[in-house]
């Protein structure tokens, strides 16, 4: 049955306040009441999964500031686009915990950038142990949305995250069902190998509003389905007895006459959403005030349409915003 209201979700932590991925960033996010916190997974040279939102890092830590990995800048394909930067499989996790997190969008959230460079790295089990101990510090049951990045690339690179985050989980004592655990991906192959590898959670399917899922069209080209078609009646059809829901770009849910929760509801599947943000610089047109980018607008109006579209996640980057609005 879907729910009164949506969980709320804090996304990478409490990022409208604190530089994503980090240890304030989580420990806020569980102060201000969410249900869940989302983290995202990418591995080390030596197989270690660390909390960050991309392999390439200098947009979100000082890599780029220390001298000593001045020669590890490359350009690569990722997901089939060049990207050139510091990446995290090109490091160990020894030499990746000496950096320090930093907020990625200065211009919009000038008070989280004030919080940087004070914090090293997670690693997939620290977060684990961290919201392990917030729920019994806050007296109640806080889950975790795992995010699962570029696992095809991963793959190809000779590092196969299934295995690792299994391995992570068991050692936690995250993956019997005893703690509320969902595993997302925008690639459904992995989401299949988390499931062969016995890990009990409830697996999301993450949906773009356009492209196609990479795994799909390393698989078979151009032939891969869109992410659109995939919530058509019939691609919704098709994920039924595969992943428990799907995970979907706000903005197709802010289009007039979409019928995607309802579709998906009506075959036993959940609907999670991303991201309810509140500044300028986030929300469609309609919603947008005056005070440029990081100045909020009416998020509320834009939040409203998200609730009555009957939701079962959302996730947000202010959770106490979040909290208040979403559980009314």
């Amino acid at each position: 049955m879907p729910r009164k209201s949506p969980l709320v979700i804090g996304h990478r932590g409490a990022p409208g306040y604190r530089p994503e991925h980090s240890r304030s960033s989580y420990e806020l996010a569980l102060a201000m009441g969410v249900d869940a916190v989302e983290p995202d997974v990418v591995a080390t040279s030596d197989g270690v999964l660390v909390i960050r939102h991309e392999n390439e890092i200098s947009g979100t830590t000082d890599v780029a500031d220390r001298p000593e990995f001045a020669a590890r800048k490359t350009t690569k394909r990722i997901d089939g686009q060049p990207l050139t930067g510091w990446f995290t499989e090109d490091f160990t996790w020894q030499e990746l915990s000496i950096l320090r997190t930093r907020e990625r969008l200065p211009e919009v959230r000038p008070s989280s950038a004030t919080f940087g460079d004070a914090q090293p790295m997670l690693r997939l089990i620290d977060l684990l142990d961290l919201v392990r101990a917030g729920s019994t510090e806050h007296g109640r049951e806080i889950g975790v949305v795992l995010e699962i990045k570029h696992a095809t690339y991963f793959s190809s690179i000779g590092l196969d995250l299934a295995p690792l985050i299994a391995r992570d989980l068991r050692a936690a004592g995250w993956a019997d069902g005893e703690l509320p655990l969902t595993i997302e991906s925008f690639e459904s192959t992995v989401l299949a190998q988390l499931r062969a590898e016995g890990i009990s959670a409830s697996y999301i399917y993450l949906i773009e509003a356009s492209g196609r899922p990479y795994d799909q069209f390393v698989a078979v080209g151009r032939h891969a389905a869109s992410y659109k078609s995939v919530v058509t009646p019939k691609g919704l059809d098709a994920l039924i007895g595969r992943v428990d829901g799907i995970s979907v770009n706000k903005r197709m849910l802010l289009a007039r006459d979409n019928t995607i929760v309802a579709d998906a509801h009506a075959r036993g599947l959940k609907v999670f959403t991303w991201t309810a943000r509140p500044e300028n610089a986030f929300l469609a047109a309609e919603f947008r005030g005056d005070g440029g980018r990081q100045a909020y607008g009416d998020y509320e109006a834009e939040w409203a349409v998200l609730a009555r579209s009957g939701i079962d996640g959302v996730f947000v980057d202010h959770p106490d915003l979040g909290v208040a609005f979403f559980r009314r």
